[in-house]
């Protein structure tokens, strides 16, 4: 019974690997194909990667999508983490009020939010293009920054850093020498967490951008009502890359650095 148990489990687990990462390696394979056709195989090429560091459109689409989702998160991280530890400091009904508050975007559905954001710009004047993307995204963002950051606050002792000022620090440095190193995980997580929602997003991409500008969720759109051309392929296939490498440098390196210090 045991090992029938085993089995089922193995082959439950093998399922689901079969159907999360299937499509990317069709996708992966597709990317070498020689052939336009999706229908057949037309030898080995990396004339698709070529091609795509000619085309200039998907290349400004492709900067436009990691500069709005860099700079997003950046700034959406810097407003949340001062936002956890100001709620840090209030009193509890308060601060519950506020996270509920701040708990709505993440739960409201994006295209309301888009709608919302696009009637906001336009009635007081801002310019649809690159800034309103952004503005856009750093607003969606600002509630998985302050998800990520407030457990971490909660976890703080918060003796440490009136030890620290009866030591002579100032307020500053006891901040960033006792209270922001133990916040520092949830800071990181949160800017990733950003980063990544910044990066996959459409719905308000699409309600927020102007005319001339594109990011690579709304070049996509537009390009699946010609036909997505096999660039695409090549492009989608070294994003998951650099993805996946990114993935295994951060899980490698503090499992390194603890054989280390054993």
């Amino acid at each position: 019974m045991n090992r029938l148990y085993g089995a089922a489990r193995k082959l439950y687990i093998i399922l689901i690997f079969i159907f999360l990462y299937a499509p990317i390696a069709t996708l992966i394979v597709l990317s070498f194909n020689a052939s336009k056709t999706r229908a057949k195989w037309g030898g080995f090429t990396l004339k698709w990667y070529q091609s795509l560091f000619q085309n200039e459109v998907i290349l400004q689409a492709l900067w436009n999508t990691l500069a709005i989702a860099f700079l997003s998160a950046l700034i959406a991280t810097v407003i949340g983490t001062v936002a956890c530890i100001s709620m840090q400091n209030m009193k509890r009904r308060t601060r519950s009020l506020i996270m509920g508050v701040t708990n709505i975007p993440m739960l409201n559905a994006d295209i309301v939010t888009g709608i919302s954001l696009m009637l906001l710009f336009i009635s007081i004047g801002i310019k649809f293009g690159f800034g309103s993307i952004l503005l856009a995204h750093i607003t969606f963002n600002i509630p998985y920054v302050i998800l990520s950051v407030m457990p971490r606050m909660r976890q703080l002792n918060p003796n440490t850093y009136e030890a620290a000022l009866d030591l002579g620090a100032s307020h500053l440095q006891a901040f960033f020498k006792v209270v922001f190193p133990d916040i520092l995980p949830g800071i990181f997580s949160g800017f990733l967490m950003a980063f990544t929602m910044s990066l996959d997003d459409f719905i308000i991409t699409h309600f927020t951008k102007g005319p001339g500008i594109d990011t690579l969720s709304t070049k996509i759109y537009t390009e699946v009502k010609k036909g997505i051309k096999p660039e695409m392929y090549a492009l989608s296939t070294i994003i998951f890359t650099s993805v996946l490498i990114l993935l295994l440098l951060v899980n490698y390196t503090p499992r390194a650095g603890h054989k280390k210090a054993r």
